[in-house]
């Protein structure tokens, strides 16, 4: 559990108990007690197992602020905030009738384009190259092809394609005994994807806010489908920067022992690890790049013109 000044609060792990009053926010566990304004908790991310009175949640959301909820395995199972003020059932009439190919292919190849600068900076820093021969130019070639296809399940299949080389291919630049091969479901058996995952939660919970704030509907996606498939869709362009640097990095430099232990069914990250990766996460995960997608996918909407995921500006 990180209690410090963060765009975000988050409590981790299990047994925290959280109330409040009119104006604190009060976080007990293991002894300890902290206090924090309402005011000043603008988004409370709750992940795994603790208790919350009804008093905290009614008092957070009159201050003005939002909660997410993450289950053990860091999968978001919820998202509360205050009632919007002007709701936008016009918005909601226009994501409906969308192009869902056009913005798919420009979610699609910002994402493949972002892991490949990526890919193409660790390979250049670690001077014997971590790519197989034909690897770069199948990504380089299914960039270029993407926008060719005229099937919204091919958009779909030639992502899932690269974004699974993607990892590999990180794989190759861990320990080996961390145990990661490449991205897999959840319950995760490494600790490499259980942080993975952590950090999506984390930028998921984001962008979730930034979505509902602009009155678009989460669950209507364009590469992605099902509940808080918008969400997801707009978060894949920004993973490679703001939180797999910061995950593999950390997995690099080596885990210490007590980090991390197995059980039956998956592996449960410590409190220590999940708060170095917090401190990380805090400073890469960026609300104003994320309010900026959120933005640029809304306008596109409503001006019916292409989507740019990556402005002119922030283009690397």
């Amino acid at each position: 559990m990180v209690l410090q000044k963060v765009p975000w609060l988050t409590v981790s792990g299990f047994g925290a108990h959280i109330k409040a009053t009119p104006t604190q926010l009060i976080i007990q566990r293991k002894g300890e007690v902290q206090n924090l304004p309402l005011r000043s908790v603008h988004h409370l991310v709750i992940a795994g197992g603790h208790t919350i009175h009804t008093a905290a949640i009614m008092n957070l959301l009159k201050a003005g602020g939002a909660i997410s909820f993450l289950d053990q395995d860091s999968t978001p199972v919820g998202f509360l905030h205050p009632p919007l003020r002007h709701p936008d059932e016009e918005i909601k009439a226009v994501q409906k009738l969308a192009p869902a190919h056009r913005y798919a292919l420009a979610i699609g190849t910002g994402a493949l384009r972002e892991r490949m600068v990526r890919l193409e900076r660790l390979g250049e820093a670690s001077g014997t190259g971590i790519l197989y021969k034909g690897e770069l130019e199948f990504l380089e070639t299914s960039l270029r092809e993407m926008e060719f296809l005229v099937k919204l399940d091919e958009v779909r299949r030639l992502f899932s394609l690269g974004t699974d080389m993607y990892y590999e291919i990180l794989s190759r630049t861990l320990p080996p005994d961390l145990g990661f091969r490449r991205r897999t479901r959840r319950p995760h058996q490494d600790p490499v994807n259980a942080m993975l995952s952590f950090g999506y939660a984390m930028l998921f919970s984001q962008c979730m806010r930034a979505v509902s704030g602009a009155n678009l509907d989460p669950d209507l996606g364009v590469l992605h489908e099902g509940t808080g498939s918008l969400v997801y869709d707009l978060i894949e362009p920004l993973k490679p920067a703001m939180v797999d640097d910061a995950v593999f990095e950390l997995a690099r430099r080596g885990l210490r022992e007590g980090d991390f232990e197995h059980g039956d069914r998956r592996c449960h990250l410590s409190e220590g690890l999940l708060s170095r990766l917090l401190s990380k996460l805090y400073v890469s995960v960026r609300g104003e790049e994320i309010d900026g997608m959120v933005v640029r996918f809304r306008e596109a909407l409503v001006e019916n013109r292409p989507f740019l995921v990556n402005p002119p500006d922030q283009v690397q």
